[in-house]
């Protein structure tokens, strides 16, 4: 698949956790917005030698956060993410396109087993040398899935109507990789 990889060298570039963030938020009590991250996440792009690329990003649901032990708790029943079954929820491209100055990436999301397509709109930050001089990039990349479609379909209404948690939820990442030797 094609991708605007002119300033990247082929080769395996591999997501430094330690300078990433993979976030989401969630509408609440029809008010508010909840937000929470997965703090365990492997990645990489892989570059070939005619510019095009693949990319595939794994996530250990059961690292979510949102710094409420009460709710990340309930988050991994299975009323949610139900990580006793499903572990792992994984992002593999399948689709690089250019978009002005910045492209779309269109893969395939899977979480609680049920895979969707899901378009990330992304900005490439830049190239340059890293720590010790190792190469390294930066993107940022966001995109809305409906948690219905992934098969979390709890409902918790509210007395006074509406529901405790929207449907809509937006991802954020800030991904910093790293050009593997």
């Amino acid at each position: 698949m094609s991708a605007p990889t002119q300033d990247l060298s082929a080769g395996t570039w591999v997501i430094d956790r330690n300078h990433s963030t993979l976030q989401f938020s969630v509408r609440h009590l029809m008010v508010s917005k909840v937000r929470g991250r997965f703090t365990n996440f492997t990645g990489a792009l892989v570059v070939h030698p005619d510019g095009t690329a693949d990319a595939v990003v794994e996530m250990r649901v059961d690292s979510v956060t949102t710094d409420n032990p009460q709710r990340d708790e309930h988050l991994a029943t299975a009323d949610f993410f139900d990580v006793t079954h499903y572990p792992v929820a994984t992002f593999t491209a399948t689709d690089f396109r250019p978009v002005g100055d910045e492209f779309e990436v269109t893969g395939d999301f899977t979480i609680r087993g049920t895979t969707h397509p899901v378009t990330l709109h992304v900005e490439f930050l830049g190239a340059g040398p890293g720590m010790g001089d190792a190469p390294v990039a930066g993107f940022t990349a966001t995109a809305t899935i409906n948690r219905r479609d992934f098969g979390i379909t709890t409902e918790m209404p509210m007395a006074n109507g509406g529901v405790v948690i929207g449907d809509k939820i937006a991802l954020s990442l800030d991904i910093e990789v790293g050009l593997q030797s």
